[in-house]
């Protein structure tokens, strides 16, 4: 693969079940050494493309590429260099935790056994019981520890944290960022925005099977209103007046109000007053951003 190439390309993919369209023409683009989140409502078609990239369904129309290969052609090559965490891990029941863990990683050329020791130590799991025991916070455990423990060129994750406790997710994050330093490639599809807003290089939120954004987060905020609170105006009516100001919201002399982007340089013009007694300027919040396209929820229900 060039070095230059995408780790993961698609272009115009469609994916119909029966009559129900769960892929439209998407496009998306994760260079090698990111780490891209992938965001859209339930049924926007996320775990769909997942699976298409596993090679596990074939896309009725449209190109897909990972690593250089086509999974669906290739699946054998390409998934020796692809670790894969689902959001709802099933395990075999009369299995240990450690034998499922072993099964795993066999298929990918075996585990490092000290990354192995460490990952069951730091996420406090006790791999002898039976897997029919575990919790879905542990079954997710299994599946965490069976990733990791092996090194992978890409690393696709879809909900991966659902069921960890705030300390289990954070060591978690903690070895996305340790693959990410190794070089490796991590798209990371989940709902917790607050994880994609820490450890994501770039973004694409997906609405209806189509891209409805792509870029890094800042990119993002630029594109989207910012927030202002101002205190100690003598006029605060007159905000009405000003290029690209929406929602304003007066009590007294304080105002609050949102900004586009396009506009920032005359709103800040026109609140320069003497009299000014306090301002906050707050950029948009990923999950403003997201909610922005989640709002509409009239999307078929295609995972």
């Amino acid at each position: 693969m060039n070095a230059a190439a995408p780790v993961i390309e698609t272009l115009g993919l469609v994916k119909d079940f029966g009559r129900t369209r769960a892929l439209d023409g998407l496009d998306l683009s994760v260079a090698a050494g990111e780490i891209h989140g992938f965001l859209g409502p339930n049924g926007a078609g996320k775990s769909t493309t997942l699976r298409i990239l596993l090679g596990l369904i074939r896309p009725t129309t449209g190109t897909v590429r990972v690593l250089g290969m086509d999974p669906w052609g290739d699946p054998v090559s390409t998934h020796r260099d692809i670790a894969y965490v689902p959001g709802d891990v099933s395990l075999w029941p009369n299995l240990s935790g450690g034998e499922v863990i072993d099964l795993l990683t066999g298929l990918r050329g075996g585990a490092d056994e000290t990354l192995r020791r460490e990952l069951i130590e730091e996420f406090e799991f006790d791999p002898r019981k039976k897997a029919r025991t575990y919790s879905k916070g542990n079954r997710q455990k299994v599946a965490l520890i069976a990733a990791f423990s092996r090194p992978a060129r890409l690393y696709l994750l879809d909900e991966p944290s659902a069921g960890l406790d705030p300390v289990m997710d954070a060591v978690f994050r903690r070895q996305i960022e340790r693959v990410s330093r190794d070089g490796a490639t991590v798209l990371l599809s989940s709902h917790i925005l607050s994880e994609v807003e820490q450890l994501c290089d770039r973004i694409t939120i997906i609405r209806s099977g189509k891209a409805v954004e792509s870029g890094t987060l800042g990119e993002l905020r630029h594109l989207k209103r910012t927030h202002f609170r101002v205190t100690g105006l003598a006029e605060p009516a007159q905000l009405a007046a000003l290029p690209g100001t929406h929602g304003i919201s007066i009590n007294g002399a304080s105002a609050e109000f949102d900004a586009d982007a396009a506009d920032l340089g005359a709103v800040l013009a026109g609140i320069a007053e003497p009299g000014i007694s306090g301002l906050s300027v707050a950029p948009p919040s990923l999950e403003s951003l997201f909610l922005r396209h989640y709002s509409d929820r009239n999307d078929s229900e295609v995972r």
